[in-house]
């Protein structure tokens, strides 16, 4: 074992040999010679011999062990010399420390640190260290850190301090060593960094007079990172704008926060390439946390890295509000002048003469992005750059009627804009050569283009509408006849089944012209006030049987469903149209969803559809996995007779059914189509908030009619379609009753004013010449307030409807009608 003085190291790292191996091996050879004299001499002197020789080798073993370095004597062990050095002329106080306390090594650092003159005097780092609690923490702190297996580190301050001055700081640190055979031990760390935390403690102070200087500096600034965020903003600058600098770095505030939105725009439209630094000059309004607006100019500097991603800017920030300025006038015109100019919603853009933008404005960069580098052409689809090239080049030939550009934004194919090219007369300034005035048309666009479909539908239904109101008196003559003849014929006729074919095939076309009705928006319909949930869950089974077994249904209704009103039936063929669709569209199977929920009013604009007004709606989501629509085809499949099924599979009209159904119902619908990912329907009904005392309709009350359908009364009939009007005389006649023809309502009129007593029904149709169906009905009620009518047409109820009197009484019959119908209808009344 070896000790040193403090003035050199501690090292008691060594092991000495152990004194009772020595002892051991005595006592073996003591038991040996007392072993041999108990033998006889000549067994002796062999086992003598041999024990010799046994010595002999080893003695030879371990002088060949010696020499190549095997075999070492005790306190001779081998040690890295230049390791040794290492640790002995650190400048940091180097201290080991065995588990049970025992200090094992003190470099001659650590002995001058802790004043030990002795090595008796070397005390453990946890001795070392006393003093105030928050010492005494930290150390205890290390201490079990290093009993966990765990390096660690603390800085603390002593008072005093170890060399017996006022105060000091020391950074001690700990880790555990490895040791052979198991031993624990830790190597404790020991620096003096007084003078490294005084230098600290003056930068700061330093930096603190820096940052003093810039938040009261005479003008604003402020760090913006490509984010938007405000990472920085002095003093002065937040008294400008009334705001607290706590919220400025913490997430609190936002470019938004204060610059208008035109003005963020043109503060983000800053770009350039990699490695390089932009700076603009741009006169701005800033926005006070009040809401008053301070007129600015900005002196807007951005680097960009290697990469060309911008870094948080630079921005200088002087105030331009009056009084601030000496020229007072130029600068009130300059604010006058940067307020127009940002503010407008027209983008302005200054082109040079190779159609380069020298400058544009925050709403030509909210329209075209970014100008960067790109010539005035670049910001236009490529299909419009040569329209634009010549109104640039008709502009610097200084010719004025130059017509306005309608292009389409590059990059943004489906977004467009109107440009105004204007030529500037003295272009020796800056090199100005036009100006280009641009307008966003692109909602223009859209709303005409739906107003122009609406125009196309409506011109569609007015026509549809047309041939099925003739229609529909065609069928009418043909069904009639059909009853006639029917009624003079027994089943076992040989006539009786071709009867039957006319009647059925009449029926078949009749049901035809009423999709026409319902694409027309012209159709009988009968409103009530219905759960779509509840509707939707009664037709689930019928919906199961139409799509198959191939295809998954699923029905997913909102909670707490808003009432609507609409007529069930009706409601019911849009889904099974849009089911059948949907089938036909997943030939190899697939998932069908139907979803419902309430869309309140402020949700609407998220749909993005623009042509539905802002109120509180029923939505109907009809989903499929099939094919998809492409989209030149999305445009055409509300049109009636348009079909893309092949030969005999369709007749076109069935989403035109659907389409005229829920427009006459008040809604709205629009599909979303993705060819290969399938189509989505969407159904908006408006919702309908009962009033008070409204009654629930009663669903499923059928009135009980007669078995007896003969009668007795006068009836006038009137209407202009001959063989209508024949057939309906004849039907009424052949069951009892008097029957008073009339062609017009003139006619009908003049057959009233002739009779002594008033007739007991009138049947009248709706259109007609020289006097319609309502204006005759007003004229007989003046002279019969209470008679009764029927009044029968191919149009829908709600189309004349609003032509008669508030709460006048009629019944309704619409064509194609059968005879039964007709004498019922005619039967109830006279009752």
């Amino acid at each position: 074992m070896s000790e040193t003085t403090a003035a050199t190291t501690l090292d008691r790292s060594e092991r000495s040999g152990h004194a009772g191996l020595l002892l051991l091996l005595a006592g073996l050879l003591v038991a040996a010679v007392l072993s041999l004299s108990l033998l006889s001499d000549e067994k002796a002197q062999i086992f003598i011999v041999a024990f010799l020789a046994i010595l002999a080798v080893a003695g030879i073993f371990c002088l060949f062990g010696l020499a190549v370095g095997v075999l070492q004597f005790a306190g001779r062990v081998a040690r890295n010399d230049l390791t040794k050095l290492m640790a002995d002329t650190a400048t940091e106080g180097l201290i080991v420390v065995e588990g049970d306390g025992r200090v094992i090594y003190a470099n001659g650092a650590f002995l001058t640190l802790s004043g030990c003159r002795t090595a008796a005097e070397v005390r453990t780092v946890e001795r070392l260290f006393t003093g105030a609690p928050e010492v005494s923490e930290a150390i205890y702190r290390l201490s079990q850190a290093v009993r966990e297996g765990r390096a660690a580190g603390e800085e603390i301050r002593l008072a005093p301090a170890l060399n017996g001055a006022e105060a000091a700081w020391y950074r001690v640190r700990v880790r555990p060593l490895a040791r052979p055979g198991g031993r624990k031990a830790a190597l404790w760390t020991i620096a003096d960094v007084t003078r490294e935390r005084e230098r600290q403690e003056n930068v700061f102070q330093e930096l603190q007079h820096a940052i003093d200087y810039l938040d009261h500096a005479p003008a604003g600034f402020l760090s913006i990172d490509p984010a938007g965020e405000i990472v920085y903003m002095n003093a002065t600058l937040a008294g400008w704008l009334d705001h607290d600098l706590a919220q400025v770095g913490s997430g609190g505030l936002s470019v938004a926060d204060v610059v208008p939105p035109n003005a963020a725009a043109l503060i983000g439209a800053v770009t350039g390439g990699p490695g390089e630094v932009r700076t603009e000059i741009i006169d701005v309004d800033l926005r006070r946390r009040g809401g008053q607006s301070l007129p600015v100019r900005l002196f807007h500097r951005v680097a960009f890295g290697a990469d060309g991603r911008p870094g948080a800017s630079r921005t200088l920030v002087l105030n331009r509000s009056p009084g601030e300025d000496v020229a007072e006038g130029q600068r009130a015109a300059e604010v006058r002048f940067a307020r127009f100019f940002n503010d407008t919603p027209v983008a302005i853009a200054a082109v040079g003469r190779r159609g380069e933008i020298l400058r544009s404005n925050a709403a030509f960069a909210r329209l075209f992005g970014a100008p960067g580098e790109r010539t005035i052409t670049g910001v236009v689809a490529e299909r419009d750059e040569d329209a634009l090239g010549n109104a640039l080049a008709a502009a610097g030939e200084g010719r004025g009627d130059i017509v306005p550009l309608d292009v389409a934004i590059r990059g943004a194919e489906d977004r467009s804009a109107r440009i105004y090219v204007s030529g500037v007369a003295d272009a020796e300034g800056d090199g100005e050569a036009a100006i280009v005035y641009a307008l966003e048309t692109t909602e223009q666009r859209a709303l005409e283009a739906q107003f122009a479909q609406a125009q196309k539908m409506q011109a569609v239904g007015q026509l549809a509408g047309g041939v099925a109101h003739d229609f529909n008196n065609v069928l009418q003559a043909i069904i009639g006849y059909s009853d006639l003849l029917l009624a003079n014929h027994r089943p076992t006729d040989p006539s009786f089944q071709d009867i039957m074919q006319i009647k059925q095939n009449a029926n078949r076309a009749a049901s035809l012209v009423r999709q026409l009705l319902a694409f027309s928006r012209r159709q009988t319909l009968r409103p009530q006030v219905i759960q779509l949930s509840d509707s939707l869950s009664d037709l689930s089974l019928l919906l199961k049987r139409l799509i198959g077994e191939r295809i998954e249904l699923e029905l997913r209704h909102g909670r707490d469903m808003w009432l609507t009103k609409a007529d069930v039936n009706q409601f019911e063929q849009v889904i099974v149209n849009l089911a059948v669709n949907a089938r036909d569209a997943m030939p190899d199977g697939g998932k069908l969803s139907i979803r419902t929920q309430n869309v309140p009013a402020q949700e609407v604009a998220a749909y993005g559809y623009k042509a539905v007004p802002e109120a509180d709606y029923v939505l109907v989501e009809v989903s499929d996995t099939g094919t998809g629509i492409p989209p030149h085809v999305l445009d055409k499949i509300f049109e009636p007779f348009f079909t893309t099924k092949d030969v005999g599979k369709g007749t076109g009209l069935g989403l035109s059914t659907v389409y005229g159904i829920v427009k006459q119902t008040g809604g709205f619908i629009f599909c979303d189509s993705t060819v290969g990912a399938g189509t989505t329907f969407r159904i908006f009904l408006p919702r309908h908030v009962p009033a008070e005392q409204e009654a629930a309709p009663k669903a499923g009350a059928a009135k009980t009619l007669a078995a007896d359908l003969t009668g007795r009364g006068t009836i006038l009939l009137v209407e202009d379609e001959e063989a209508v009007r024949a057939f309906g005389a004849r039907a009424l006649t052949s069951r009892g009753y008097t029957v008073l023809e009339a062609s017009s309502g003139t006619e009908a009129m003049a057959i009233v004013e002739g009779l002594d007593q008033p007739v007991d029904l009138v049947v009248s149709d709706v259109v007609m010449p020289e006097m319609d169906g309502p204006t005759l009905l007003r004229a007989l009620r003046e002279r019969f307030p209470s008679l009764k009518i029927i009044f029968v047409s191919g149009y829908a109820e709600d189309a004349f409807k609003k032509n008669l009197p508030e709460g006048e009484q009629f019944t309704f019959l619409p064509k194609p009608f059968s005879l039964k119908q007709l004498v019922e209808a005619v039967k109830t009344q006279l009752k």
